[in-house]
């Protein structure tokens, strides 16, 4: 490993940018002008622009009722064989009955307090609650709790995501200085931004959905 010496790679760095010695201060970063990197200038129709652009990235946006949540989502677990079902420990699933409505319905159904990740492994789909949708890219934005661990949404096969209206923010502009007032108030605090199923075309640049995470995301965007 190199020092930090006359022929360390440091100080060829340095000596580029014509620096005789470390910074004293941090650089301040330059001012961006927004209009080119804001694509989104209005809080109107952010679900319907959320779902346009996450439908490109062959994610499943359905808008439904906070009543039509557990027959939707009971549908959509019958159609895909789904037996074993995880969830997230929120006050918006917790709320809205999701993990007994699903027992009920004969579900092998259980919250994250009740599992272990190992466990995760064997099961058919994560159903959790998000913080944010960003309507400009079609992202869900998951932050991890000991109430979410971010196996839900990445180990399972298929993964529901359930947004609120609240949820929606207009572009990665807003999200990230939202992100940037959290990290204050919860340093070290880790988030997932998830855009569709998993992809790669690592092999002769085809692309593959599903290899190393969920082969279908489904997000259930309540009215």
């Amino acid at each position: 490993m190199s020092t930090n010496h006359d022929g360390g790679v440091i100080d060829k760095v340095r000596r580029a940018l014509g620096r005789t010695a470390p910074l004293t201060t941090p650089p301040v970063p330059p001012v961006i002008d927004e209009p080119v990197t804001r694509l989104v200038y209005s809080d109107l129709g952010l679900p319907e622009l959320f779902a346009k652009r996450a439908a490109d990235l062959k994610m499943l946006v359905t808008p439904v009722y906070p009543e039509e949540l557990l027959p939707s989502l009971t549908k959509f677990l019958i159609e895909r064989y789904c037996k074993r079902v995880a969830l997230s420990r929120s006050t918006l699933l917790d709320g809205l009955g999701v993990l007994k409505a699903l027992r009920d319905a004969g579900f092998d159904a259980r919250g994250w307090d009740e599992m272990t990740l190992d466990e995760l492994y064997d099961f058919d789909c994560g159903v959790t609650d998000v913080n944010y949708a960003v309507a400009e890219t079609g992202s869900l934005v998951i932050r991890m709790t000991a109430d979410h661990g971010r196996g839900l949404s990445l180990v399972p096969m298929f993964h529901v995501a359930v947004v609120e209206p609240k949820n929606f923010v207009p572009d990665l502009v807003d999200l990230f200085e939202k992100l940037a007032a959290e990290s204050r108030e919860l340093p070290g605090t880790n988030y997932v931004l998830i855009s569709g199923p998993s992809k790669t075309a690592d092999i002769e640049m085809n692309v593959v959905t599903g290899v190393h995470g969920p082969n279908v995301v489904q997000a259930f965007v309540l009215q």
